[in-house]
């Protein structure tokens, strides 16, 4: 990586995680073949709260082309996602170890006699 003031490149192994994954994150979101389905698990996790915004804003510029899923505990980062609308937010709670969507209908499931 360079950078105007940098006296020489940055290697890889030089920059911190954040910056790694802020990196990895952008160039899966700016491939110019998206795929038809991105899941992004946490994205927020070691990014400096001043990036969430422009994670947010690609993620929701991806998202007109793209169906995307994004599992966060970062309000910041929702509350972004939330800015045009592109977004369903479903919350979890656990309750007794069970994970619920107290918001949403369980699902009928059927599960196969023995």
């Amino acid at each position: 990586m360079s950078q105007h003031g940098l006296l020489r490149p940055l290697r890889a192994a030089e920059l911190s995680e954040g910056t790694l994954r802020y990196l990895l994150l952008v160039a899966a979101l700016l491939t110019p073949r998206p795929p038809p389905l991105m899941v992004f698990n946490e994205p927020e996790a070691s990014l400096h709260p001043n990036l969430i915004g422009a994670l947010a804003r690609s993620m929701r510029k991806v998202s007109k082309e793209t169906q995307l899923f994004v599992v966060s505990h970062s309000a910041q980062l929702v509350s972004e996602l939330r800015k045009d609308d592109c977004c369903v937010e479903i919350a979890l709670e656990k309750r007794l170890g069970e994970t619920l969507a107290p918001e949403h209908e369980s699902p009928k499931w059927r599960w196969p006699s023995r």
